[in-house]
């Protein structure tokens, strides 16, 4: 595979906790490469248009982490549960959805990518993520206090840090939805937030009726990345710890707990809509203003495919879909 092609998965894979939502009981969704994922509970759909027009699907059925394990159903860990396997899905969608969208029928992209690519591409994903949202921010902090000795005050230390993280988070973002590839990525992730408002509605699914709906949603990974940084921003001032490291440690050792936490604040909100918890992912939303944008009518019908085929496949498992 081309470096040119490896960057361009690699974009992608960052952009996975900011794209896909998952719930259990809920429909959700996921853009991918020139394509979206779909989920009901117990099912899995993915539609890709490939570079010839042809529209390319994958389906499977999904069991449910509380179905596997009784602790999955405990407040936090459910969280966990639940997101590590949304990202697993979306791993595997999005190396389908790479597979047939970068396949032109020329001779030097019949190479697929591969699990190992998939597995390789993960890694490092952690690794850049711990080092963009963990390290970069604790130092140019930590340097800003020798400085100015007010900001080694606790508070203050963990305020700046994360108001450091949340620009770099922001400036990521919109830097990458300047770049061709990912616009087309956050068209498509417009389109998958419509279908599921659409499906939401009860009105019949379709690509008139979809294109009704605003792009913004509140189950989203982006509204869920934001409330994550919110929350460990307030969490890291009470862990009182002074050396760099101890304080690198511990925004990387409790980094599983603050997203389970997360998880559920946001499903609280979710269930119950004005309550002042949905102060906590009002910022979710307004950041969804880049990372979704407004579909063209082909691309809501990629969207519209994936969940039918979602949908179908729970039908003939008859599960029953539940919405919050």
């Amino acid at each position: 595979m081309h470096v040119s092609k490896i960057l361009r998965l690699f974009a992608h894979v960052q952009m996975l906790p900011i794209l896909e939502s998952g719930e259990e009981t809920l429909v959700g969704g996921q853009a991918v490469m020139e394509g979206v994922m779909m989920r009901a509970p117990h099912s899995y759909c993915v539609a890709v248009r490939k570079p010839d027009g042809e529209v390319v699907m994958e389906e499977m059925p999904v069991t449910r982490p509380s179905e596997k394990h009784a602790y999955f159903k405990w407040p936090v860990i459910r969280g966990l549960g639940v997101l590590g396997q949304s990202m697993m899905l979306g791993m595997k969608a999005l190396q389908f959805s790479a597979n047939a969208a970068l396949d032109d029928g020329s001779e030097a992209e019949a190479k697929p990518v591969s699990q190992w690519m998939m597995v390789a591409q993960a890694i490092f994903s952690v690794l850049f993520f711990i080092v963009l949202y963990k390290l970069v921010p604790l130092k140019l902090t930590d340097m800003l206090a020798n400085a100015l000795p007010v900001l080694k005050n606790q508070i203050l230390f963990n305020a700046v840090d994360g108001i450091i993280r949340l620009s770099l988070f922001i400036g990521f973002l919109t830097l990458l939805s300047r770049t061709k590839d990912i616009k087309r990525v956050f068209e498509y992730h417009g389109a998958e937030h419509k279908v599921v408002f659409n499906f939401e509605s009860g009105q019949e699914v379709n690509i008139a009726n979809a294109q009704k709906f605003v792009t913004f949603h509140p189950r989203c990974g982006t509204s869920f990345m934001f409330v994550i940084m919110l929350i460990s921003m307030v969490f890291y001032m009470f862990i009182p710890v002074q050396t760099f490291a101890a304080k690198l440690a511990i925004r990387i050792i409790f980094l599983p707990l603050i997203a389970g936490v997360s998880y559920e604040l946001i499903r609280f909100a979710a269930k119950r809509q004005g309550s002042f918890l949905n102060l906590l992912t009002a910022p979710g939303l307004w950041t969804q203003r880049i990372t979704t944008q407004p579909p063209s009518d082909e691309e809501v019908d990629i969207a519209v495919q994936a969940l039918k085929g979602a949908m179908a496949l729970e039908s003939k498992q008859g599960g029953e879909l539940v919405i919050a």
